[in-house]
């Protein structure tokens, strides 16, 4: 599952009785699908992370299990629909920094000294260096670090994190995250940014950040480096320290920068090369009287031996078996596929099982099946996702989307004594899984999810601790509603919602630690790569963007005065703005510059 879940579940709801012809959800096997589940976290799956021979492992037993079911390959090279993500980053080329003193050079080592960070700018520059506090401008909070600083074509040191009780806040504000900080750096010119780790708590040290441990996007769009305090000291005037200009700020709250003069420069080069990968989304058809069909879907992704979205750092390179996260939800497809196989031609629709690979990278697999759909889309009736269903606690389940699709609460009835869950449903169908993908296309969703839990995204989420009884009482749920939908003679209508308050985080689609804080604009992101810019996969109805005229397919490139390359940029200039602001915009809309006013909106 991509990022942490946010949703606002209401009131438990249930489903009607099935059509006597359908088969009964008695052969649906606990041991089965906890079987299934232990072989897609065995250490030879790796983590089933995207590019590795681990998912590669999991991707030929899934093509294995659908072959012996019978059931058709619907990709576009047999059950598989390839596809390209960049999975990492490494450095590349001659990496150096250099101080330069007059007559005087001082090479600093690479990893000892100083590291780049994954998503830097390749480039060289070589630049007279300026002291810019914590690297803030933040009006709202009447501070900026670069107030009468010439900072253009200079090279900028910052400090980590933000002032103590910045703004009076207690907590992080997205000000603190180095994705902002690079960017106001360029924003100001600035050719270079170097990170200082300042001021040490008792008994932390000085230590670098490991090269791609930390997200950002592809390229911030600025030479990004980690330089050590030792070798930062030395830039200083004599007289001060990072000590000394760090307490005057917590001091005062007021910045403390100062330009280090022209005698001492640094030279800067830097090399960051993407990693990419083929991976395949796996899509398995089970044909039904008619050419309309119905969607079942799990990710089979997860992250392999951890990255930047592992919530245990400290065990990155250990194998993240994924048992929950979505072990759970793939075992789920191929449990109700060797269900559902002995109906081939009697049901009146088809039903589609797909296996989404890239969605930890952000909904990518899905993204790419929505862009080059291997069947109709409009032969689509409903898509129903499941991810993260195997801990179910106190036969608790959510499941989103209902409001998605005219028919979906009276489909619902009657679970909770039929499948003996507690259902808590929302609405809406944005969230950060899969189904939030199909949402442009005007096709139905619902998501079925178990809730989250101590081992998300950690090496702890292991088989053992599935609820593997409980989770086959969820398929059934599945299997009820997927069975209605494959035999009624009608089709949901697609409804949209219109939620009262957007998903925390989702402009931009990146992890702010802001929540609700800034405007809300209402767009919602496409988490495919595009070369520059923010494209919408679409924009929620009432929104700002919805009465500036701004449609899905739009490009983002440019926000008032900022040029938007990617959906941090986005994020920043957003979260600078202010409630009522009325910024201009520019969108490429089928290649073509368009320009329109956005008035920004308050978040409810």
């Amino acid at each position: 599952m991509h990022f942490l879940r946010n949703f606002l579940f209401a009131s438990a709801i249930a489903f009607c009785c099935l059509n006597p012809e359908i088969a009964q959800n008695a052969d649906l096997k606990p041991q089965q699908y906890l079987e299934d589940v232990k072989e897609l976290t065995t250490p030879a799956m790796e983590g089933r992370g995207d590019g590795t021979k681990g998912l590669t492992r999991a991707e030929h037993l899934i093509v294995q299990r659908y072959k012996k079911l019978g059931l058709q390959s619907a990709g576009t090279n047999g059950y598989l629909q390839p596809f390209t993500v960049i999975t990492g980053a490494q450095l590349k080329g001659n990496n150096q920094l250099t101080v330069v003193e007059k007559d005087k050079k001082t090479h600093l080592k690479i990893n000892e000294d100083y590291v780049p960070f994954s998503f830097s700018s390749s480039g060289a520059a070589t630049a007279p260096v300026v002291f810019a506090g914590y690297g803030i401008t933040a009006s709202e909070f009447h501070y900026d670090d670069y107030a009468g600083l010439d900072v253009k074509d200079k090279i900028v040191l910052v400090l980590r994190y933000e002032p103590v009780n910045f703004g009076g806040k207690t907590g992080m504000t997205i000000h603190s995250q180095l994705f902002s900080k690079a960017i106001n750096a360029r924003n100001h010119g600035a050719k270079a940014v170097v990170l200082l780790n300042g001021k040490l708590g008792p008994g932390e040290e000085d230590l670098l950040t490991r090269f791609g441990s930390v997200s950002g996007p592809v390229d911030v769009g600025i030479i990004l480096v980690q330089m050590k305090n030792a070798a930062a000291e030395k830039l200083l005037p004599q007289g001060k320290t990072l000590a000394s200009l760090q307490e005057q700020i917590e001091k005062t709250n007021q910045p403390a920068s100062l330009a280090l003069g022209d005698d001492v420069k640094l030279t800067l080069q830097v090399g960051v090369e993407h990693t990419r990968a083929q991976v395949n989304n796996i899509l398995a058809y089970l044909p039904g009287e008619t050419d309309e069909y119905v969607i079942l879907a799990g990710h089979y992704d997860h992250l392999g031996r951890g990255n930047f979205d592992s919530l245990a750092p400290s065990q990155i390179g250990q194998i993240h078996p994924g048992a929950d996260d979505n072990a759970s939800g793939t075992a789920g497809t191929l449990e109700l596929a060797r269900h559902f196989a002995g109906l081939h031609k009697k049901l009146r629709r088809g039903i589609l099982f797909a296996n989404f690979a890239g969605e930890e990278l952000g909904l990518l697999g899905s993204a790419e099946w929505v862009k080059h759909p291997t069947l109709s889309t409009d032969k689509a009736v409903a898509m129903l996702n499941m991810d993260m269903i195997g801990r179910i606690k106190d036969d608790k389940i959510f499941v989103g989307g209902v409001g998605t699709g005219s028919n979906f609460a009276d489909l619902l009835k009657g679970a909770q004594t039929k499948a003996h869950l507690n259902i808590e449903y929302s609405q809406g169908g944005y969230s950060s899984s899969d189904h939030t993908s199909f949402l442009p296309k005007h096709i139905p969703v619902l998501f079925f999810f178990s809730g989250l839990h101590s081992d998300y995204h950690k090496p702890s989420d292991t088989w053992e601790k599935i609820n593997s009884e409980a989770a086959v009482r969820l398929l059934g749920l599945v299997a009820d509603v997927s069975e209605q939908l494959a035999f009624q003679p009608g089709r949901p209508e697609f409804k949209v919602v219109v939620e009262e308050q957007p998903p925390a985080g989702h402009e931009g689609g990146v992890p702010s630690g802001g929540g609700g804080y800034g405007p809300y604009f209402g767009s919602i992101p496409d988490f495919g790569q595009v070369e520059t810019g923010v494209k919408f996969s679409d924009v929620k109805p009432n929104s700002s963007a919805a009465k500036a005229g701004l449609k899905g397919g739009d490009i983002l490139v440019q926000f008032g005065d900022k040029e938007i390359k990617n959906l941090y940029d986005f994020t920043d200039a957003l979260r600078r703005s202010k409630i009522g602001d009325v910024v201009e915009v520019r969108v490429l809309r089928d290649g073509k510059p368009i320009t329109t006013k956005v008035t920004l909106e308050q978040r409810t």
